[in-house]
């Protein structure tokens, strides 16, 4: 979690900025570089044109001042508004001001008046109460003029994305050594537009004394499993999905993610009444014969079957839950979603540490959990509290173990809100389970993959095209 993925809160950005300084870079060194990159940010995506600075009492409208003045030094015209006495800035605010030498206005004079482009330089990540007064009234006034928001949109809560009383949706998002939680989880990530993530001096070994736990998910964060030149078909995991008697779709939909993300084989437990729907439409997977929990029992005996995904078409019966009970009696992997996941709301069994998978969307965690609050906070707390990973699945969809490692993705297109993308995305997870991978790294690397290949697609996507994009997107990643 300490590479370039990872994702710091407020206070582990603040640590940073004063670990920083214990290295040598004073806060007005960092200050400096970050005024500086805003300004360059905005003069590469603009030509010259009246910019409006809206300056906060605090750091962030430090940060403000200095864009002014290198922005005025360059030719364009700038008008700074501080909201605040400039006699009360303080500390590196207070230099940052010193350095610009054009006119301080007051809050309601004449903004945004001739502005073609506003710089957010107001509040920033640690805002704690909302927006309100003449700062929203300024920001309201901004209108659809371009805006530049300083490390966060103001009104945009860093740590959980939440807007706070009101939050304007910035052309350009420049924040500073690394992302905040914020910058993903919606809504604040709505409000960002493009995130510039800029390096103001703050040496990478800081990682090291925070040791964040959260990260933006990606390849850098896992490794898939490949085959070798030895391998074979039993050395790359059997994965077993259970089948549902009348929403056979769903199952089928899983069984096909399962096989391309890389599964050896797949076993289909198929109820005799539904037996043939899943033998005559799965010609890679194997289909076996269940006329009752004994059956599926049965099949389990065989220890080559590393991994089992029950809930996709699933149904809500008694079987189910019989059918969850058995796969948690044995060793090896399991991912419950769907209606596997309702069935258990109230009795999950034990987790699982690394090879326990659950994959709710928000309806089916408010079932299985209480707890309340943000996307991050409330997959982290279920995770350390049931013992399974958690994937809560979302535009935003959020990885956590119960260690306490969190990932959260940002690459779900909205085409994939369409019937069947979860199934395919539980059997993707249960596939790269079944070749090795702990739950924490499967559930992370099938949410990006997932995602990616609906991207790849596009518009008019639908669930069953998901798995055979997989693919495409697995050349790109393995092509030097």
């Amino acid at each position: 979690m300490r590479g370039r993925p990872a994702l710091l809160t407020v206070d582990e950005m603040g640590r940073a900025d004063r670990l920083a300084a214990d290295c040598g870079h004073p806060g007005f060194e960092l200050m400096r570089n970050a005024g500086a990159a805003i300004a360059d940010a905005v003069r590469r995506r603009w030509s010259p044109r009246p910019v409006l600075v809206l300056a906060g009492p605090g750091n962030n409208g430090g940060d403000g001042f200095i864009a002014a003045e290198r922005l005025r030094a360059a030719g364009w015209p700038v008008r700074v508004v501080l909201f605040g006495r400039r006699e009360a800035l303080a500390g590196d605010a207070a230099q940052a001001a010193r350095t610009w030498r054009g006119p301080v206005e007051q809050p309601g004079s004449g903004a945004p008046g001739e502005a073609r482009l506003v710089i957010d330089a107001l509040f920033g990540a640690g805002l704690k109460r909302p927006v309100s007064g003449a700062a929203r009234a300024a920001l309201e006034a901004a209108g659809d003029l371009p805006l530049v928001a300083v490390d966060l949109p103001s009104g945009i809560a860093g740590d959980t994305g939440a807007v706070l009383g009101h939050a304007p949706r910035a052309a350009l998002t420049v924040t500073f050594f690394r992302r905040k939680p914020g910058h993903l989880l919606l809504p604040g990530r709505l409000h960002c537009g493009e995130v510039v993530v800029a390096d103001i001096g703050i040496p990478e070994a800081v990682l090291e004394e925070i040791g964040p736990s959260a990260a933006e998910n990606g390849p850098d964060l896992w490794t898939l499993p490949l085959p070798g030149p030895a391998s074979h078909k039993y050395t790359r995991g059997h994965a077993v999905v259970w089948g549902g008697a009348e929403t056979t779709g769903a199952a089928r939909l899983a069984a096909r993610g399962a096989m391309r993300a890389g599964a050896g084989l797949v076993t289909v437990s198929a109820p005799d009444e539904a037996w043939q729907v899943y033998a005559a439409s799965l010609p890679g997977a194997l289909v076996s014969r269940r006329g009752g929990p004994g059956d599926f029992r049965s099949l389990l005996e065989d220890e080559r079957k590393n991994a089992v995904l029950i809930g996709p078409g699933a149904g809500l019966g008694p079987e189910t839950a019989a059918a969850v009970e058995a796969a948690c009696a044995r060793p090896g992997a399991v991912v419950l979603d769907a209606d596997a996941l309702t069935a258990m709301a109230g009795r999950l069994p034990e987790g699982r540490g690394d090879s326990g998978l659950l994959t709710p969307h928000d309806g089916e965690f408010g079932r299985l959990f209480s707890f309340s609050g943000d996307r991050l906070s409330k997959a982290r707390a279920a995770a350390a509290a049931s013992g399974w990973t958690v994937l809560l699945k979302g535009a935003d969809s959020v990885v956590a173990a119960p260690d306490g490692r969190a990932v959260i993705s940002s690459n779900a297109p909205p085409w994939l809100a369409t019937a069947g993308s979860g199934d395919v995305l539980a059997g993707m997870a249960v596939g790269l389970m079944a070749q090795g991978m702990a739950a924490f790294e499967a559930a992370a690397a099938a949410t990006w993959l997932h995602g990616e290949a609906a991207a790849m697609f596009g518009p008019g996507l639908i669930a069953e095209d998901l798995p055979n994009m997989l693919p495409a997107v697995l050349r790109r990643m393995h092509t030097p």
